[in-house]
């Protein structure tokens, strides 16, 4: 899952951003509008959390246009205000769900989760293949019945490759869908995180290698 959170106050911002990445949710941060507009032009994100008082770009018209856009972003709109009047209205704008601060960071992290599920085409609750079983919403993985001891980042990469469903993943593709935006990342970083995750996956090799391309989880043997 990626989330584009777009928040004028920096410490809140950074605060949360950092709270999503500890989920294993790749988080990009925007400061304004005018600078959430821009990210979403360039990316695609699955959860868009969007204060509603924002300098440069209002956050109404920042819903409107992300809601029209005909993208599958879904939006959690956030605002101090969590009076009914304000939550029809952010509702009547495009946003699929809707905060109030102050907000448990536990709940906002479960409507996240939620809002992510939606805008993904709908898949089994656990993911298997070849043995190995990625529970996405308990954040598990097994194979052959053995837990897998895997980091934020080698979940990630091994849940990527069970939607994939085989299909190959170039390391462009995994760096955009887990690493965040505000790090540079090269392929090196997707290479060392594979190869700590077949080392945990143990024989036979399930991950394959793709000259040239990328990575697929393959049958097994």
């Amino acid at each position: 899952m990626r989330v584009l959170l777009v928040e004028d106050e920096s410490y809140l911002a950074e605060l949360v951003a950092d709270g999503l990445r500890g989920q294993a949710i790749a988080t990009d941060v925007a400061h304004d509008g005018a600078e959430a507009l821009r990210r979403f032009e360039a990316m695609d994100y699955d959860v868009l959390v969007l204060d509603r008082d924002l300098p440069e770009v209002h956050g109404d018209e920042v819903c409107r246009r992300v809601a029209g856009s005909g993208r599958l972003t879904r939006i959690l709109m956030l605002t101090a205000s969590g009076t009914v009047r304000d939550r029809v209205e952010g509702l009547g704008l495009g946003a699929d769900d809707y905060l109030p601060k102050p907000f448990s960071f536990e709940e906002l992290v479960a409507r996240v989760l939620a809002l992510g599920r939606r805008a993904r085409p709908a898949l089994p609750p656990v993911l298997e293949r070849a043995g190995v079983a990625v529970d996405v919403a308990r954040r598990r993985a097994s194979r052959d019945g053995r837990r897998l001891d895997l980091s934020r980042k080698e979940f990630a990469v091994l849940e990527a490759l069970m939607r994939a469903d085989g299909a190959v993943l170039g390391t462009d593709e995994l760096i955009e869908q887990i690493w965040e935006e505000h790090i540079t990342y090269n392929s090196n970083a997707v290479r060392v995180t594979v190869s700590k995750l077949r080392a945990k996956l143990g024989p036979p090799a399930v991950v394959e290698t793709v000259s040239g391309s990328g990575y697929r989880m393959g049958a097994g043997s």
